[in-house]
């Protein structure tokens, strides 16, 4: 049963990243998988709603059943009644792309995000995908927190990401990660100049966790190209990113353990005038 399982989230994850589908044997070949095995798991997902097969191409592909999910259990949660209403202030203040990084073990996932952009250049993320950690603000944010040994091995076992498709700049070795964690203790906030991505720069700032022994929670950041994020422009923004992450680690548990309000509009009202 369990290597059952293993199979299955390894052919989801897989889709993930191809979104355009994979014939049945591509996904054999480049699980390695045997195709009967694989043909099995594949039907009963399909059978389930998570995945369809296209007629003409033969292709397997994920449907939105997953996606549903995942936004189902974040509005449980009540995640984004905190976020979005501090994510929306933040994007009009700086004129940028906001967003915010929740931790989940290890790993990072962009969860919600708010653009500031009315013209010119706009910088759209990659909500619901990982964080790579070393190459972004936000990951620095969130390594800078914890011990050197622990940063060190979350980026060893997570790696530092596809070169293809980092900036210029993007770390590539455990020395000048060390280096780059230190400075970003003392700066207070993280900053990545053409790192995560070409030409995007960005600031963001930990979410400290209301127990100072556990983890931050997540990180919030402002994104932009870097005609308009600049280095100086980013250590501008910097201080009013770092209040956000303030004012979002007191609200955090206030939302995550208490049952929602009927009027999804309540929790921000409260907050503007308190």
């Amino acid at each position: 049963m369990s290597q059952q399982i293993d199979r299955t989230l390894d052919i989801l994850e897989l889709l993930i990243e191809n979104p355009e589908g994979l014939a049945l044997g591509e996904v054999a070949l480049q699980l390695g998988l045997p195709k009967s095995a694989t043909h099995r798991l594949v039907s009963q997902l399909v059978e389930r709603g998570y995945m369809e097969r296209d007629a003409a191409s033969q292709r397997y592909r994920l449907t939105m059943r997953l996606s549903v999910l995942g936004f189902r259990f974040l509005s449980k949660t009540g995640l984004t009644d905190i976020c979005q209403p501090e994510l929306d202030e933040l994007a009009a203040r700086t004129g940028e792309l906001a967003r915010i990084a929740m931790v989940d073990g290890d790993t990072m996932t962009w969860v919600a995000q708010a653009q500031g952009a009315r013209y010119g250049l706009r910088y759209d993320g990659n909500l619901g995908r990982h964080v790579v950690q070393p190459a972004t603000a936000s990951g620095k944010a969130r390594l800078a927190t914890m011990s050197d040994d622990r940063a060190v091995g979350i980026v060893a076992s997570l790696g530092f990401g596809d070169r293809a498709e980092l900036g210029q700049n993007a770390i590539s070795s455990m020395a000048e990660l060390l280096k780059e964690l230190e400075t970003t203790r003392k700066r207070g906030y993280g900053i990545a100049y053409e790192e995560g991505e070409p030409g995007i720069a960005a600031v963001a700032a930990a979410i400290p966790a209301s127990n100072p022994a556990e983890d931050c929670v997540g990180t919030v950041s402002v994104a932009g190209p870097i005609t308009r994020q600049t280095r100086q422009r980013l250590d501008e923004i910097a201080p009013d990113v770092v209040n956000v992450a303030k004012r979002l680690s007191e609200l955090w548990p206030i939302r995550r353990y208490q049952p929602l309000a009927p009027n999804p509009d309540s929790f921000h009202n409260v907050r503007k005038s308190a």
